[in-house]
């Protein structure tokens, strides 16, 4: 989180344009009828809310927010929703402490059952991560505190039980980002935990701008290194940070996304750092040999040599080329990084080029994701925005502190264009956002994740009505979730890929079951699998608009 002197009176000019064209309610694309969305939050009766224990005495982790899980606890088969909750700090006692809270999807309600499941963490929580580490079948959840975090076991009867401590992965930093990951491809799920900075609420640094108080930024405070844990096959994990190097790199970090970069087989990872170069670690040899290679690569820094303040992160073949690409959140001002896959372990900075950078500068964005919210066979990116500082409008002309949401839609991997709906667009404080089909109808839902406030629910309304499918994998030989694997899609001339992949964004977790757009296709020509330990299936003549359960053989 880092301010900077404005750009001007160009971007002044722009910011007001844009908010007449959402009072006037035109949309900025020119394909205004793609989409649709509902918030349905009330009528799915979710009551949850957001605290961050402010007290007045601007703590630095007051407004770092907290992210949001879609994923089937239970083995129902429909998407249940997490939300992860701050607490107390010094100065504030509530009646009764803020917990995380999980809800059953029930059909077209959702019901509270945290206190049924056991997992209502009560610690100052951020973010969260999903993946079956065990291998038995249900998933479990990881939950990064600021303090001691948790692993929830899932217990298969819809409880869990907290085994963080036991199985060596409670740590006691400042965590953010989390990632299960199988890092040496052994068939069980290692995890990545990113740790953000040394903060101690008994010596807060006290900040300022033009001469009022307002929150630090991380430069005021000192980096810390990330954890990486060895799954040993038994419920226990060993930290490697240090043989892997991962504990080399005193980062910021926020945002973790993984997933298959270079195209050699095996998932690196890739950590947002805010104020610090961001890290690419490139997986090699099964593990054995991780490189940290982000400034070789061209994503350490801005195109002007900068260390921007990367929130959140993700990844997703936007020009269905076959390589991923990579987005990343950053502050007002700095525009969000979109990164283009050149292949030969080098990309480029293509923000302004595909559309998103300009419209980006006057917000602070966090949750990002890739999704093909039209079905139409190009991924889509939604970005959750929202300031930092709630008496930003003293300080600047322009600022907001609830900031509209953003929806780009893919001009078949040409460029982007900002699309304008009311329900995405309502001005909130947003954080952690997490896509999935929750109703099961065949198109990508969103659940946000609101600084001191109840979340979003969008339903996408309209999607669905191109041609869709659905893929969920089970690693039989591989990781149960099948996370790091990479399923190919061709339907006539389009070709997609989609990996499968625990936490990202910015501190949430996406529907582990891979989602396609088919625009007018009636069915698949071919569909491939290529598991995390190697393995490759092929399926050909596959139907549309279902989800397919693909075990592995």
């Amino acid at each position: 989180m880092r301010y900077k002197k404005l750009t001007g009176q160009a971007m002044r000019l722009l910011f007001v344009a844009f908010i007449f064209s959402l009072l006037n309610g035109q949309p900025a694309s020119s394909e205004a009828n793609a989409v649709s969305f509902t918030d349905i939050t009330t009528e799915l009766g979710i009551e949850f809310r957001h605290e961050n224990g402010e007290s007045g005495q601007k703590y630095f982790i007051e407004p770092i927010g907290s992210g949001v899980a879609l994923f089937d606890f239970d083995n129902d088969a429909d998407l249940d929703i997490y939300f992860v909750n701050g607490s107390d700090l010094p100065g504030r006692v509530s009646p009764t402490l803020p917990t995380n809270r999980l809800y059953r999807n029930n059909g077209p309600t959702f019901t509270d059952v945290t206190t049924q499941a056991a997992v209502g963490d009560t610690s100052y929580g951020l973010g969260c991560c999903v993946g079956d580490y065990n291998n038995d079948g249900f998933m479990d959840l990881y939950i990064t505190n600021y303090g001691v975090n948790v692993l929830y076991r899932n217990n298969g009867d819809g409880t869990f039980t907290d085994v963080a401590a036991a199985a060596g992965v409670g740590g006691d930093q400042f965590s953010s980002g989390c990632a299960f990951v199988d890092i040496d491809v052994d068939g069980d799920l290692d995890l990545y935990v990113v740790n953000y900075v040394q903060f101690d609420p008994e010596t807060n640094p006290e900040c300022t701008r033009q001469g009022i108080r307002t929150y630090c930024t991380p430069e005021a405070l000192l980096g810390v290194s990330d954890v990486l844990y060895l799954n040993n096959g038994d419920g226990t994990f060993t930290d490697v940070s240090e043989k892997t190097g991962i504990s080399e790199a005193m980062g910021k970090g926020l945002g973790v996304v993984c997933g298959d970069v270079d195209n050699d087989g095996d998932v690196d990872i890739f950590v947002a750092n805010d104020t610090t170069p961001n890290l690419l670690y490139r997986n090699d040899q099964n593990g054995a040999k991780i490189t940290e290679d982000a400034l070789f690569s061209g994503v350490a820094l801005s195109e002007e040599g900068r260390a921007y303040s990367g929130m959140g992160a993700n990844l997703g073949d936007f020009d269905n080329d076959g390589y991923l690409d990579i987005v990343i959140t950053n502050f007002q001002d700095q525009t969000n990084s979109l990164y283009h896959n050149a292949q030969g372990g080098f990309f480029t900075e293509v923000s302004f080029a595909k559309g998103i950078g300009e419209r980006s500068l006057p917000y602070l964005a966090w949750g990002v994701d890739f999704a093909d919210f039209n079905n139409d066979g190009w991924l889509d990116m939604f970005i959750a925005n929202g300031h930092l500082d709630d008496n930003i409008a003293e300080i600047d002309p322009i600022g907001t502190y609830s900031q509209p949401n953003q929806l780009f839609l893919n001009n078949d991997g040409v460029n982007f264009s900002e699309f304008t709906d009311r329900a995405i667009a309502t001005p909130k404080v947003s954080r952690g956002a997490a896509f999935g089909d929750i109703d099961n109808d065949g198109d990508i839902d969103i659940v946000v994740s609101n600084l001191k406030d109840s979340p979003t629910v969008l339903r996408n309304d309209r999607g669905n009505v191109a041609q869709w499918l659905g893929v969920k994998l089970i690693g039989t030989h591989c990781n149960r979730d099948a996370i790091g694997a990479r399923v190919t899609v061709v339907s006539g001339n389009l070709t997609q890929i989609r990996e499968v992949k625990s936490g990202s964004g910015y501190l949430s977790q996406n529907d582990l079951r891979l989602h396609f757009g088919l625009g007018v296709a009636r069915s698949v020509d071919t569909l491939t699998v290529r598991w995390t330990c190697g393995k490759v299936q092929t399926l050909r003549s596959v139907k549309t608009n279902q989800v397919l359960v693909i075990s592995e053989k």
